[in-house]
């Protein structure tokens, strides 16, 4: 996906970041402004518009959030193409992926020009204020829970569930959202047998919680449910086989599967779900997990409730 130091972009891709071990790590979003009344950036309809990718998961989060808080014609969006070249992602001239916004070919041109300079990876989602013509942040987390300043739609994170939903959020991001990737980014046997231990007993534990309530912290959806789709959503489709989480399926969990189905059938959620953009993006040419760039044309799965 290249990088940028001091703002200019390098097409060399050091490849995923990992440690000693053989351990994949992942690296911190840098830009991590935020949207509240009163401030720098405020919660203004029409002001900010959203780069994204389909296959992306963590672009997947804020895509969810916009569609839940009713923020459609309030925040634009573009879509980068589903594959990235050497340029990183990259949008075409016109089309469903282009970008109307500022007409760049690559998201590297959105982080050039941001001030002061970027250092960083190159990484959707990313949210630019027209205003100021800068990058409001390039942290999904942050991203949802601002887009509930516009004060539309239900409340993700209500003060009364905030412990709770932290602790699913923790839980979530290390051994869920990111342990999928740190099982196929995993360089050694052992770093990645640590880590597709820990997807299943993360997901094991989800699934007994389901048991006993409908949503992660009860009876209401909240941020956490939202955090954990876009992971459920491609898991049978891309990281079963590609990044070789395979001990089970998400067909395999009863609570689960009835419970990705649910959100699913929520309105403007099978909006934002791409399956054949997920398997093209995942079984990409990669000299380490599929050299020969091989789409496999399975699993057919009916997400229908």
């Amino acid at each position: 996906m290249g990088v940028m130091i001091d703002g200019i972009f390098h097409a060399d891709d050091p490849g995923p970041d990992t440690t000693q071990g053989g351990a994949f790590r992942r690296a911190a979003s840098t830009i991590r402004n935020w949207i509240t009344p009163g401030g720098p950036f405020t919660p203004d309809a029409g002001r900010y518009h959203l780069y994204a990718a389909w296959n992306c998961p963590w672009a997947h989060r804020a895509l969810l959030a916009r569609v839940l808080l009713g923020l459609q014609d309030e925040l634009s969006v573009a879509y980068a193409r589903p594959r990235r070249t050497e340029q990183g992602w990259v949008f075409d001239a016109d089309g469903a992926f282009a970008d109307a916004e500022l007409g760049v070919a690559a998201l590297h041109q959105v982080y050039a020009r941001h001030s002061p300079p970027y250092t960083g990876r190159l990484t959707v989602p990313v949210l630019w204020d027209r205003q100021t013509a800068q990058i409001v942040s390039n942290e999904s987390a942050d991203i949802v829970r601002m887009l509930g300043a516009f004060g539309r739609g239900p409340a993700l994170y209500p003060p009364e569930l905030a412990g709770e939903i932290d602790a699913w959020n923790e839980l979530i991001y290390r051994s869920v959202n990111n342990g999928v990737y740190r099982a196929g980014f995993a360089r050694t046997q052992d770093a990645y047998d640590a880590a597709v231990t820990e997807v299943f007993a993360a997901l094991d534990r989800v699934e007994a919680q389901l048991g006993r309530t409908a949503w992660l912290t009860g009876d209401r959806f909240t941020e956490a449910d939202l955090r954990l789709f876009p992971t459920l959503a491609r898991f049978d489709v891309a990281y079963h086989y590609a990044f070789k989480c395979n001990i089970r399926r998400l067909v395999d969990y009863p609570n689960l599967w009835a419970y990705a189905r649910r959100i699913y059938a929520m309105p403007g959620v099978a909006e934002t779900v791409r399956f054949e953009i997920y398997k093209q993006g995942y079984f990409s040419p990669s000299e380490l997990r599929n050299p020969l760039g091989i789409v496999p044309a399975g699993p057919l799965i009916d997400w229908s409730l």
